[in-house]
């Protein structure tokens, strides 16, 4: 992974010293809470319902096992013990006092962290896909050409206050793990037909008040054209984005007003006065923040090739691991191991102090030292050996984390809603906790195979509930919260935002429904290999309208 260099340290450092003295200036009442507000958002610190939460970046999802020690300690020293994983790969403290924040930043410096990008209109921290380096599909590793771009924009002079918050992910597979096209750009890393290396480039997509998904701009960017272009995109972003109406201001609703193909004219114009300039990128570049990311030196294992054959036909709950949990990998002795942190009753993304240690020696011990965070709010373990997934799975089971279910009904994403986030309309942990215990048993959760639930607890869509295959949006109604439903949202390669089923759901409610619309699926499906959302496709709205509401469906 990527190391810091002495310009790194230096410019960290110096961002700890500078928050500091804000810190005590706010403290000793120099200057008041709105005056501070910039100042603390630049530093990933907001302020919630109960307290001030500090939001720390991880680039591109990796992390290190002296990172996760670090968080750990953080958790336990200056907040309740526990961390948040975010859809943006990123994890949140919900408890620290304001006086410790500069204290907590400085930790982080010491193991190469910080809360830059994380909050504010800038480009945020840049997201790849979970498995980079790693997968058996990939084309090239993208988490190279995601450093690259946080390097460029860190603070970029001319991009640190846009019309609003600027997002980017990366993906090297065919298959989007990283959600490219419900971002404001997405980069698909590919080969074209003489084997050159490039992207296709999304614009414009986004999910919150205005869910679309991006247009493609081009099929085919040479990868050292890579900042010539995103600069294109952002000068034409900064010049025309609207600054009257925060929620007009993204940069999908430019793309809506001003016409795919026009913006993509305007682009193309900047960019041609950019291409050949210093933002060029040379081979050499490219290749040294390559060799940060060389992959581990994997040793054959060919002990493990009969891991999954024998464990294959049992019922027992590392069998299930073993099918829900693994993704292949290149190499065919290892695997890639998702750690869900979705718990059958737990609060989906939190990780408790000793869990993070646990992880980090099982990481080292194991995984030659790489961890990963992803957008579905679980960690993974890029590179185990197969010989190696019953210790892994045992030592996981000792710390409560060998949960069965990656991908499956109870792999529930959620945003911390009303507990905790000023923003919110209502709860989304005690929605996905009921939930998750409707379906807790392992052989039903089988049964109905991958469905994807995803909940925001108001309409910024911090839970993508847009793109869940079911998704589940709380609001205020009359002072009560209610529960709206989408239907048939997708955040691959195939993005497409969920349709409003009908009229919402109570609190007491909002589970029965999710479970009568299993249950339609379950008994509409061809047969056991339908996807819910494949069945969706092929059934439309029309029969889970009519088991939600009955003879009232088309009113709804």
């Amino acid at each position: 992974m990527y190391r810091y260099d002495e310009f790194d340290h230096a410019f960290v450092k110096a961002r700890v010293a500078q928050f500091r003295d804000q810190v005590e200036r706010r403290l000793s009442g120099e200057i008041t809470e709105e005056q501070f507000k910039p100042l603390r958002l630049m530093n990933g610190v907001y302020l919630q319902l109960h307290s001030y939460m500090l939001r720390i970046a991880i680039p591109y999802g990796t992390l290190a096992p002296r990172q996760l020690r670090m968080l750990a300690y953080i958790a336990r020293t200056y907040d309740k013990g526990y961390g948040h994983f975010t859809t943006r790969q990123n994890l949140q403290f919900h408890w620290p006092a304001l006086r410790d924040v500069p204290d907590i930043l400085e930790h982080l410096a010491s193991v190469e962290m910080h809360c830059i990008q994380t909050s504010g209109n800038c480009i945020r921290n840049v997201t790849a896909d979970h498995f980079a380096g790693a997968t058996a599909d990939e084309v090239a590793d993208p988490r190279p050409y995601a450093e690259i771009l946080r390097q460029w924009s860190s603070l970029h002079p001319e991009f640190s206050y846009l019309p609003r918050k600027f997002k980017i992910a990366v993906t090297g597979a065919e298959r989007d793990r990283a959600a490219i096209q419900v971002h404001d750009i997405g980069l698909h890393l590919k080969k074209n037909a003489q084997d050159k290396l490039g992207f296709a480039v999304y614009v414009g997509g986004g999910l919150g008040r205005t869910p679309m998904v991006a247009r493609k701009m081009r099929d085919f960017l040479p990868e050292e054209d890579l900042l010539s272009y995103t600069t294109a995109i952002l000068r034409v972003y900064n010049l025309h984005g609207r600054r009257d109406n925060k929620f007009k201001a993204r940069i999908k609703i430019l793309v809506h007003e001003t016409g795919a193909q026009e913006l993509t004219t305007q682009i193309e114009r900047e960019f041609a006065a950019l291409k050949d300039s210093d933002l060029k990128l040379p081979h050499a570049d490219i290749q040294a923040i390559q060799n940060y990311f060389a992959p581990p030196a994997l040793p054959p294992r060919p002990e493990g090739g009969g891991v999954l054959v024998r464990a294959a036909d049992d019922g027992n709950s590392f069998a299930r691991w073993l099918r829900h949990n693994l993704h292949t990998h290149r190499n065919p002795d290892y695997a890639c191991v998702t750690i869900s942190l979705k718990g059958i009753g737990d609060v989906p993304g939190d990780i408790s102090a000793d869990q993070m240690d646990a992880v980090a020696d099982i990481a080292e011990a194991y995984a030659f030292g790489e961890i990963r965070v992803s957008h579905e709010q679980n960690l993974v373990l890029p590179h185990v050996a197969r010989a190696d997934l019953r210790a892994v799975h045992d030592r996981l089971h000792e710390i409560g984390l060998a949960t069965p279910n990656a991908g499956l009904v109870t792999d529930i994403i959620a945003c911390p809603g009303l507990d905790y986030c000023a923003l919110a309309n209502a709860r989304s942990i005690p929605v996905a906790q009921e939930i998750a215990n409707r379906f807790a048993d392992e052989e039903r959760q089988e049964e109905i195979s991958m469905l994807k639930i995803k909940i925001s607890g108001c309409i910024n869509a911090c839970g993508h509930h847009h793109v869940g295959h079911i998704g589940i949006l709380g609001v205020e109604k009359k002072g009560a919260e209610l529960y709206q439903i989408t239907l048939g949202g997708s955040g691959d390669e195939n993005a497409a935002i969920g349709e409003i089923i009908g009229r919402g759901f109570g609190p007491t409610e909002i589970a029965d429904a999710v479970e009568t619309i299993v249950g339609t699926y379950l008994s509409r499906r061809l047969d056991a290999s339908e996807t819910f959302l494949a069945a969706y496709q092929r059934l439309g709205p029309a029969p889970f309208k009519e088991a939600l509401y009955g003879s009232h469906a088309k009113a709804a």
